[in-house]
């Protein structure tokens, strides 16, 4: 045979072989924001590739305000393909302004239907809960003589001035809860009295909602009002903090996720939205929040009261959701003068 015959057969043979490579050997990318804790992403993307190595997830993660604020933003021309672990509240915004594509997951009817947008199908679907927690420092207590804390109220005390850090609503959903939860413990007109006290009081005002805990737990401040999930975190590691639960009650919300309108990888969207609504995506979620979507499966989180569902306020996600432009604008007039920098 001459050298041209075999080479030509060699290429024949290797177009052929192409031809029939499986289509797996392609990976799907998938675009997701996140405002999901940096800690607990890899075990969620490990899960899902593991029935799904083919699609490849590239997370845009920061806190619920920026992750939101992005998202408006890109409105007309839309780079994120899902959106995961972003508040309910968040996702009504969402919903009105048209940017989410409505799908029933496979495993919603497992679901606890407080867990889900109204609409049939619902344009997004819950993971787990999210709520306020007050990390508070004890070597620093007792070392300051501070008063111990078992309310909201405690925190306006004199000798908390300076001493207190929290989360800015504008950046962080842990923020945004905290001020909802007060407008509605303490009414509207009361809870802007107590924010206007409690501000005299805060040190900074920080952009994630996690930093207020890892802040008090490390001394550098004695209280950061946090959310439980980093409050367990921290204590679990031996920071020498007590987790409070005021006893009027705590701000929460609910991790969400959704399909964003438009995206061109519909097929890959759906797949993560079946996996998050799974049962063995919300073990996972329970190992990390008190609170899941999927009945039954909640773990006790060691430094969480086992009584914490309870300890919720009633919120309303569709009236939050309307009114949070509006909830954030007063906020900023009022006290951004004690926001830290951004990046």
């Amino acid at each position: 045979m001459t050298l041209k015959p075999l080479i030509l057969g060699m290429a024949a043979a290797s177009l052929a072989m192409a031809a029939t490579m499986p289509a797996f050997a392609q990976k799907t990318v998938l675009n997701v924001y996140t405002a999901l804790e940096t800690d607990q992403l890899k075990a969620y993307q490990e899960s899902f590739n593991k029935t799904h190595p083919n699609i490849e997830i590239k997370w845009t993660r920061d806190s619920t305000g920026i992750i939101t604020a992005k998202l408006l933003a890109e409105k007309s021309k839309p780079v994120a393909d899902f959106v995961m672990g972003v508040a309910a509240t968040s996702m009504v915004v969402f919903e009105q302004e048209g940017m989410l594509q409505p799908y029933a997951p496979e495993h919603l009817k497992s679901l606890n239907q407080r867990f889900r947008a109204a609409s049939n199908p619902p344009t997004w679907v819950g993971m787990d809960v999210w709520g306020a927690a007050i990390c508070y420092n004890v070597v620093e207590l007792q070392k300051q003589g501070l008063p111990r804390i078992e309310s909201w109220k405690d925190l306006l005390r004199p000798e908390f001035k300076g001493k207190i850090v929290m989360p800015n609503p504008n950046s962080s959903g842990t923020g945004f809860l905290d001020v909802t939860a007060w407008l509605q413990i303490f009414g509207e007109k009361g809870g802007w009295e107590y924010m206007d006290k409690l501000h005299d009081n805060v040190a900074v005002y920080t952009h994630s909602g996690s930093k207020p805990c890892v802040m008090a737990g490390n001394g550098e401040f004695p209280v950061g009002i946090s959310f439980e999930y980093r409050a367990n975190a921290v204590r679990a590691k031996g920071a020498p903090i007590d987790i409070i639960f005021p006893k009027e009650g705590l701000g929460w919300d609910i991790e969400a996720s959704a399909i964003v309108k438009g995206t061109k990888q519909v097929d890959a969207a759906k797949k993560l939205a079946d996996w998050a609504s799974s049962r063995e995506a919300n073990e996972l979620y329970a190992k990390n929040f008190a609170v899941v979507a999927w009945p039954g499966i909640a773990t006790r989180l060691k430094y969480v009261p086992s009584d914490y569902e309870q300890r919720l306020v009633k919120n309303d996600f569709v009236k939050i959701g309307k009114e949070r432009e509006m909830v954030l604008a007063e906020w900023q007039k009022r006290y951004s003068t004690k926001s830290e920098p951004k990046k």
